[in-house]
């Protein structure tokens, strides 16, 4: 058997092994027990890139979530109101307190967000038979909605530092009413969504609830998880290059990888277990925050523990799945690393990659690139997953990186196929954000 033929053997035994089958996106409108709605969506699109639904008229789920890094991030860490109207690499104003997460095939995440606060209690997110699970106040009350994500959909429009603001007196209720005032009062999303919605044509008011539908059914309409891997494992053996393959055996063997990013089972072949572990990231702290970090001198995350009040979940984040990681901005829950190369060898060496990280080395924004928070603790709490250094060949190390950055990189979610998502005007009339593109691959 000559070294192409084994290659591919090995790989699809392994592939095999871990009951992958590359078919994951095409299980969508089963999932959701209907087709897709591309009026809907639409509406949801246009919302996505309009202002007028952040009540501090700066900032929409576009400026956190950009079309610009596959509807994720372009910074390390989140910046969400008073900002300077860019979304890209200069992009400036007070920062959140984590990197936003990518958005793209979201609809098959039992757990939503770096802490996980938004779950499934049955662990699908297509089913509220056990209910959604959110941090106070909402709890449980949102259990009434079909999907995850459109309970999910109730919540960022009232994130005081992502778009509401501080001016606005009222608890998330009167957020949302104000929210959906806004929307009543322009006429172009008036005729949208009595386009999908009869009532609202007859002259019942729009509510926050189809807004949330409509933001839920634009983000289901984002998966896109046919990548190389999955035309690979589908029977199509020149999808990934020698590099690629190789890079997935490690993967899949040596390097452990799999061992968080799963393919299997629950993890509905997306690369991630959806739980949460400490893995000793460094803790960038902004020099300009509108969030409270945690800890005695407020340079910490507590992650995990901020959600359930439980010490043992402190530092553990949720495992981000790795597709279409290759057009992410920076990598870790904070954007603690700007290359995948040097999150990949993180991996590999947790404890050594924090005693010798160097934030100013990394080509972080400048006021990302001072101390960092403590690390003893962080090596106290690290996972015994990644207790054992392993020792791969940077030849090993750049297959790992080719297979993880390209094999795994749906061609649909590049920023030139993306840019045409952008609204030309926002039917609101507001004014719109202004999203850096150049450069992009």
């Amino acid at each position: 058997m000559g070294g192409s033929d084994r290659l591919d053997a090995e790989l699809h035994a392994a592939l095999q092994q871990q009951g992958f089958t590359g078919r994951v996106e095409q299980t969508l409108t089963e999932r959701l027990g209907r087709p897709l709605d591309p009026r809907l969506a639409n509406v949801g699109r246009l919302l996505w890139f309009d202002t007028v639904t952040g009540l501090n008229d700066d900032n929409t789920c576009a400026g956190c979530h950009s079309p610009t890094n596959g509807f994720g991030d372009s910074q390390p860490i989140a910046i969400g109101i008073e900002n300077n109207g860019v979304v890209g690499p200069d992009r400036s104003g007070p920062r959140n307190m984590r990197r936003a997460p990518m958005v793209l095939n979201t609809a098959f995440f039992p757990a939503l967000m770096w802490n996980s606060r938004f779950s499934s209690l049955s662990g699908d997110p297509f089913a509220n038979g056990l209910g959604f699970l959110f941090p106070p106040p909402e709890g449980t009350s949102l259990s009434k909605e079909p999907q995850l994500l459109v309970a999910q959909a109730f919540i960022p429009p009232t994130e005081r530092t992502e778009v509401a603001g501080f001016a606005f007196h009222g608890d998330n209720d009167a957020i949302r009413s104000e929210v959906a005032r806004r929307l009543n009062s322009v006429p172009a999303y008036r005729r949208l969504f009595g386009d999908v919605f009869p009532p609202v044509r007859r002259g019942v008011l729009i509510d926050f609830e189809m807004f949330a539908r409509a933001i839920a059914e634009f983000e289901f309409s984002l998966t896109l998880a046919t990548a190389p891997i999955d035309r690979y494992a589908r029977g199509d053996r020149n999808a990934l290059d020698a590099p690629e393959k190789r890079g997935a055996l490690l993967f899949f063997g040596k390097a452990g990888c799999v061992e968080c990013h799963s393919v299997s089972g629950s993890s509905d072949e997306m690369f991630t277990d959806f739980r949460t572990h400490a893995i000793a990231v460094p803790q960038l702290v902004p020099a300009n925050t509108n969030n409270l970090f945690d800890g005695p001198a407020a340079n910490q995350d507590f992650g995990r523990e901020d959600a359930t009040g439980d010490p043992a979940d402190r530092y553990a984040f949720r495992t981000p799945s790795l597709r279409n990681v290759a057009v992410e901005a920076a990598f870790m829950h904070d954007g603690a690393f700007t290359t995948l190369t040097g999150a990949i060898r993180h991996h590999l060496d947790a404890a050594a990659s924090l005693r010798s990280y160097d934030s100013a080395s990394q080509g972080l924004p400048v006021d990302l690139a001072g101390p960092i928070g403590p690390s003893a603790p962080l090596l106290a709490a690290l996972d015994p997953l990644l207790g054992t250094p392993i020792d791969l060949t940077p030849g090993e190390v750049d297959d790992l990186v080719a297979f993880v950055r390209d094999g795994l990189l749906d061609p649909r979610a590049t920023p030139a196929k993306l840019r045409r998502l952008v609204p030309q005007f926002a039917p609101s009339g507001a004014a719109t954000l202004r999203f850096e593109f150049s450069g992009s691959r």
